[in-house]
C-alpha cells in the first residue's frame, strides 16, 4: 500500500537532510519542494536562480495537486515529499493536501533567522513560513481528528535514530538503519536551486551532531523572532520526544 508523506517545514531547517534520510531507503522515492516554481511564478520574488527554478518544475496548481496525490511513476511504496509551508499561497485551494500523510518539521526561530538572514540578508515572518505552518497544522488536525507528528530539528540532530524511529512508528512504516547515513554529493532528485542552498548537505554523509551556534541577526529582525516564537512554541508542545 502506498504511503505518501508530506513533510512541511520552513527554510533553513534540516529539511534536505531529512529528505536524504528517506531517499536512502530502498522502498522510497522523494520530491524536492515541488511547489517552489509555482510559488516563485505567482509571487515574482527574486530568489537565487528564480527563472531556472520556474523553468524546471510544473507551475499549474491543478496539475501539481493531481500529480502529488497520485501514485509515483517510480512505483515505490513510500513517497516522501519535502515541502515548504510558505509555498502555500492563501488564494490556492489546498484541499488535496488532505490526501497526504502530513508531518511537520520545526526549528527554533532564532536559529532559523540567524541562518536565513546570513544567506538572504532579509526576512519577514511569512518568508520563514511560521504562520502558514501553524495554519496547516490546525487544518490537518481538523481533517483527521488527530494530532499530526511534529519533529523539532534540534531533537533529530541530538538523537536521529530515536526520532526517526518515533516518526516511522507514527507513520506505520518500518525504520531502516539506512536512513542514518547517505553518500555525499548532489542527487538527481535535488532541485536546481541546490547549488545555492545545499552546500552543507552535499558535504554530509549523515545527520550532523547538534551544536549550539552563536545566534546573530540584526536588530531589525527582532520583531520577526518575537512573532515567530509563540507559533514555534505552540507547535513544539506536540513534538515527538
Amino acid at each position: 500500500m502506498l504511503k505518501t508523506i508530506a513533510m512541511w517545514s520552513g527554510p533553513r531547517n534540516i529539511s534536505t537532510a531529512m529528505m536524504r534520510a528517506f531517499e536512502n531507503r530502498e522502498d522510497t522515492c522523494v520530491s524536492d519542494e515541488p511547489l517552489y516554481a509555482h510559488y516563485l511564478n505567482e509571487t515574482g520574488l527574486e530568489h537565487p536562480g528564480a527563472a531556472e527554478v520556474i523553468a524546471s518544475q510544473e507551475n499549474d496548481w491543478g496539475e501539481l495537486a493531481s500529480t502529488l496525490t497520485s501514485p509515483p511513476v517510480t512505483g515505490h511504496h513510500v513517497w516522501y515529499q519535502k515541502h515548504m509551508t510558505h509555498h502555500l499561497l492563501p488564494e490556492r485551494d489546498i484541499g488535496w493536501v488532505r490526501d497526504l500523510t502530513n508531518c511537520f518539521l520545526i526549528r527554533d526561530p532564532a536559529e532559523v533567522l540567524s541562518s536565513y538572514t546570513r544567506t538572504r540578508g532579509e526576512a519577514t515572518l511569512n518568508d520563514l513560513g511560521y504562520p502558514q505552518q501553524l495554519a496547516l497544522f490546525r487544518q490537518v488536525e481538523a481533517w483527521t481528528g488527530s494530532t499530526p507528528p511534529v519533529l523539532d530539528a534540534r531533537d533529530v540532530l541530538k538523537s536521529p535514530d530515536r526520532l526517526l524511529g518515533l516518526l516511522c512508528d507514527h507513520l506505520g512504516i518500518e525504520m531502516h538503519s539506512s536512513m542514518l547515513s547517505w553518500p555525499s554529493g548532489p542527487r538527481e532528485t535535488d532541485g536546481v536551486w541546490g547549488k545555492y542552498w545545499y552546500e552543507n548537505v552535499w558535504r554530509s554523509t549523515g545527520f550532523q551532531p547538534y551544536e549550539q551556534k552563536p545566534i546573530t541577526f540584526e536588530l531589525q529582525f527582532q520583531t520577526v523572532e518575537e512573532q515567530a516564537r509563540p507559533i514555534y512554541e505552540e507547535l513544539a508542545q506536540y513534538r515527538l520526544i
